[in-house]
């Protein structure tokens, strides 16, 4: 079901964009296209078929090349909690906002 021009509007409005006639045409056209791919790919039947973990699997053995986890970066919270209004234990406290 393709979107009309009345969808588009409705939707920049309630993401509070702003679109002049050619915006919203143009957005028009790039959303129903984007819609119509999904229905193609919906159409497709891919029962009985395996999800692939990566998409390489399907051509090739997957190797992923990891690198050592070594810390790169000196400890800073103390430094980034210094202009906080307060602080305990290592943690920013903050005013209660909800009852």
């Amino acid at each position: 079901m393709p979107l009309s021009p009345s969808d588009i509007a409705r939707i920049a409005h309630l993401a509070r964009l702003e679109l002049a006639p050619e915006e919203s045409g143009r957005m028009l056209k790039q959303i129903n296209a984007f819609f119509d791919t999904v229905q193609k790919m919906r159409a497709v039947d891919t029962r009985g078929i395996e999800p692939l973990s990566h998409p390489y699997a399907a051509i090739g053995e997957v190797v992923l090349r990891l690198r050592e986890d070594v810390v790169s970066e000196s400890d800073h919270r103390v430094a980034n909690q210094r202009s906080a209004p307060a602080v305990e234990g290592g943690l920013f406290l903050v005013p209660k906002v909800i009852e």
